[in-house]
């Protein structure tokens, strides 16, 4: 695979594409505040160079999100339009009302069932299915808190449909387990996974067809630049649907891609090769 192209700011990209498509999680806030540099970026792209729209693994719908972001003190000049996995999984949700289902995770995602007239249950036993957006409580929980209660829900042939495909994801200076950590445990122990986010094709295809109607035009997929951190679903997601890719080196990865003189492009490269993923571009942080 050919190396990442080291880049000093996102202007040096904005004559080679028309859209982005950025992670959000790592790119522009860590779980705790913003990126302010990061947001600026976004934000003059949005006003120079064409939309801007948010692609992320959050298990909740997109307008549940939203008021996260203003938490956090990020733009809304920063994006035009945002996606999340949520977003895409209450389709997979939907076509298995009214279930039961097993919904694991906690009571702030429970936006992702609004409206979808399922039976929710608090354990394996009854359920047709497991929906899991990711652990009761992600500041102590680990995947291997289930395996007892996952060993019931394989034998009774339950399939998951995982709402967060991420791993790991940072808040502040730790990293916490995600949905995607279950589904793994789940898969590894034979049952069936479902997932609609990141690396997946369906989250995809949402955002491509709504930056087509913010162009009103059709859409160049060799003009349509991916931001993001997590090389098992940005990059992958990205790599699967043929566009191109940034990689910022600061989120989940930066103590693995970071020197102290700042971008260390060796590692980065070593780092994509092992994954089996590729980047055209890379940076340190997202910067104009």
């Amino acid at each position: 695979m050919t190396s990442p192209t080291a880049i000093s700011g996102l202007s040096q990209l904005a004559d080679q594409y028309d859209v982005i498509l950025s992670d959000v999680w790592g790119v522009i806030h860590n779980g705790r505040e913003s990126f302010p540099h990061a947001c600026a970026a976004l934000s003059r792209w949005g006003v120079e160079q064409g939309p801007v729209v948010l692609i992320s693994n959050s298990p909740r719908p997109s307008e549940a999100v939203k008021s996260q972001l203003e938490d956090l003190a990020v733009p809304r000049s920063a994006w035009t339009s945002f996606i999340t996995s949520g977003d895409a999984t209450r389709v997979l949700l939907g076509a298995r009302a009214p279930g039961p289902a097993w919904a694991i995770g906690p009571e702030r995602d429970n936006s992702l069932y609004d409206g979808l007239s399922l039976k929710l249950l608090e354990g394996p036993q009854g359920a047709a299915f497991i929906s899991c957006t990711g652990p009761y409580d992600d500041e102590v929980e680990t995947p291997e808190d289930y395996r007892v209660r996952f060993e019931l829900a394989v034998t009774q042939g339950q399939p998951m449909i995982c709402a967060n495909p991420d791993i790991v994801v940072q808040r502040g200076d730790k990293l916490i387990y995600c949905g995607g950590a279950l589904a793994k445990l789940y898969g590894e122990m034979g049952g069936e996974v479902l997932m609609a986010g990141k690396p997946h094709a369906p989250i995809y295809a949402s955002c491509l067809i709504e930056a087509e109607r913010l162009l009103g035009r059709p859409l160049d997929r060799s003009r349509v630049l991916c931001i993001g951190d997590g090389m098992p679903t940005d990059l992958k997601g990205a790599n699967d649907q043929g566009l191109d890719v940034l990689f910022i080196a600061s989120g989940i990865h930066g103590a693995e891609t970071l020197g102290p003189d700042g971008l260390d492009s060796e590692a980065v490269a070593s780092l994509l090769a092992g994954a089996g993923v590729s980047a055209r571009w890379a940076m340190a942080d997202l910067v104009w």
